[in-house]
Parts: structure tokens; C-alpha cells; sequence
């Protein structure tokens, strides 16, 4: 039976790993690995597998180093209680008492240590122009909170969470299965980019003010709430429109199939628009768009898939 302090660590290591959001980086590489299967009529589950494992570590760890960089700037802490949503404030483990500063930092090093080591057995077992993809990976994973880029802090956090979740892991994901880049997994890995870029956007309105207040100059903190709706709006414009140039390149209508969240995406930036200083009501267009963006990779994976199976 484990004891008190043993069963603190685990019970915080897991709440700073939060399983829940590894969609995040799952739905990328399940778009990347559909592609490629496509594209070679074959797929290998043991590199796929490894690679999960390599981004879910990657993900463990900036998640506990931006923990301890938000704490110590006081962001988390500056979250009032009406402010506070599960998607809001962190994952909450120094807030919560499960987990100390060093702890944090602790499992930030070790996770992005293994993770790094996971991605150099891919590099030098299978494919070693990934090389490049995960030094990119584990250099924003670092630096998202950390000094001297301080990504989050400066503007450019949505950036890197597009540009990591969405060309960085899908392409990643095709390059191992494949051995090359094809243009159709680039452009395919663009709607995914924005979309969860937009996740992290309107996820941003409830940590408004403790942000302003820590000096996370984030992208909602630089616009404020009513002018980033805009923002909000066309990020799911840009995710749409994408599909254009895919589908020319590819040849298959079936990569509309994803304009069917449309509506929710609709419904999202009308509640945003609405509600953008009432968080409480302002939760249903951040629920809505993790829907979005799970919609859009199985629609995605749909639309890859089905012109095969029809075939056969």
C-alpha cells in the first residue's frame, strides 16, 4: 500500500501528465499515420506506438515546466475562484498541494529527458531525417514557458502549439511510417493546427486577468477578449478554407467531410462573441471547440480512408 507522500506524487504526476488531453497529440498522428497507410498500403504499429510514447513524454514535461514557470510568475495563483474552469488555471498541482515547485521541475526534466531518448531510438532505428522534426519538437517543449524565449509569455505560444500539433506531429507521423514528406500530409496537417491553436485561444479568456496581472503576454492579453473573438473566428476560417488546396492536390471531395463542424464552430464564436467577458457562460464555446477539433481528425481520417476502402 502505498503511503501518503508516495500516493501525493503519483496522484500529482498524473494530474500534470492529464491523459485527458493527449487527444491533442493522438489526433495528429492517427491523421499522419492514416495518410501514410493510404499512400503505401502499409504500417507499422511498434513505430507508431514508440512515437506516441516520445510525444506523450514531451507533453508531460512542458506541461510541468510551464506548471512551475506559471506559478512562480504568479499567473496560477492570481485565478479567482469564479474564474476558475476545467479549462482554465493549469493543471493546478502546486494550487492543489500535490506537487512541489522542484517536483515539478523534477518530472519536467526527467519526462522530456525520456522522451528525447525515445525520439533518438526512432532517429537512428528508422528514420533519421526525423532528426530535425524532434529537435524542433523538444526545443518548443522547453522553451513554451522557459526563458530566454518564454514562448507563452511573448505572443507566440499559439503559434508554437499550431505549428507543433499540427505540421510538426502529423508530418512527423508520415515521415517514420514513410520515409518521405508528401505535400498532401502538409497541407492535411494545416486544419489541425489552427483548430487546436484555437483551443488554446479561447481557453485563454477565464485566465485573463491573472495573465495581464503575471505578464503572460499571450495573444487575448495582447488583442483583449472583445478583439480577440476576431481572432477566434477566422482561426476556424483559415482551418476551412485549407481544405481547398487539399482537395485539389489529392483529388478526393471527401476532404470536406470536415465542414460538417461548421455549425459547431458557428455556435462557438457566437457564444464567444456574446460572452466573452461571462465566463460561466463562455465555457460552452471552449467545450465546443475541443469537440471541433476531435470532429475534425476523425473526419480527416474518414476522408483518407474511405476513397481506399471503396476501391477494394
Amino acid at each position: 500500500m502505498l503511503n501518503c507522500d508516495s500516493k501525493r506524487l503519483w496522484e500529482g504526476f498524473w494530474q500534470i501528465a492529464d491523459p485527458k488531453i493527449w487527444i491533442a497529440s493522438t489526433i495528429p498522428m492517427a491523421v499522419g499515420a492514416t495518410i501514410a497507410y493510404v499512400h503505401q498500403g502499409s504500417f507499422s504499429w511498434y513505430w507508431f506506438l514508440v512515437g506516441i510514447g516520445a510525444i506523450y513524454l514531451l507533453e508531460i514535461g512542458k506541461n510541468a515546466i510551464n506548471e512551475y514557470i506559471d506559478y512562480l510568475s504568479g499567473v496560477d495563483r492570481f485565478v479567482t475562484p469564479d474564474k476558475r474552469t476545467p479549462f482554465s488555471g493549469g493543471k493546478k498541482t502546486i494550487i492543489d498541494g500535490k506537487l512541489t515547485l522542484r517536483e515539478n521541475l523534477f518530472i519536467g526534466a526527467v519526462t522530456i529527458l525520456a522522451g528525447s531518448l525515445l525520439g533518438l531510438y526512432v532517429v537512428f532505428s528508422r528514420e533519421f531525417a526525423v532528426l530535425w522534426i524532434g529537435l524542433a519538437g523538444v526545443f518548443f517543449a522547453l522553451f513554451y514557458s522557459l526563458p530566454p524565449f518564454k514562448f507563452a509569455y511573448r505572443g507566440l505560444g499559439e503559434a508554437v502549439v499550431g505549428f507543433t500539433f499540427g505540421p510538426l506531429i502529423t508530418t512527423g507521423t508520415y515521415l517514420v511510417q514513410t520515409h518521405t514528406i508528401s505535400i498532401e500530409v502538409v497541407i492535411a496537417s494545416l486544419p489541425l493546427g489552427f483548430i487546436i491553436a484555437n483551443v488554446l485561444w479561447i481557453n485563454q479568456y477565464p485566465d485573463y486577468e491573472a495573465d495581464l496581472k503575471g505578464g503572460k503576454m499571450n495573444g487575448v492579453v495582447r488583442l483583449g477578449p472583445e478583439k480577440g473573438v476576431f481572432v477566434y473566428a477566422a482561426l476556424f476560417g483559415f482551418a476551412y478554407l485549407v481544405l481547398l488546396p487539399l482537395i485539389i492536390i489529392s483529388g478526393n471531395f471527401l476532404w470536406l467531410l470536415p465542414l460538417t463542424s461548421i455549425p459547431l464552430a458557428v455556435r462557438a464564436v457566437k457564444v464567444a462573441h456574446r460572452h466573452f467577458d461571462d465566463i460561466p457562460r463562455l465555457i460552452e464555446a471552449n467545450a465546443k471547440t475541443i469537440q471541433i477539433y476531435q470532429l475534425t481528425g476523425l473526419t480527416m481520417i474518414a476522408a483518407a480512408l474511405l476513397p481506399l476502402l471503396i476501391g477494394q
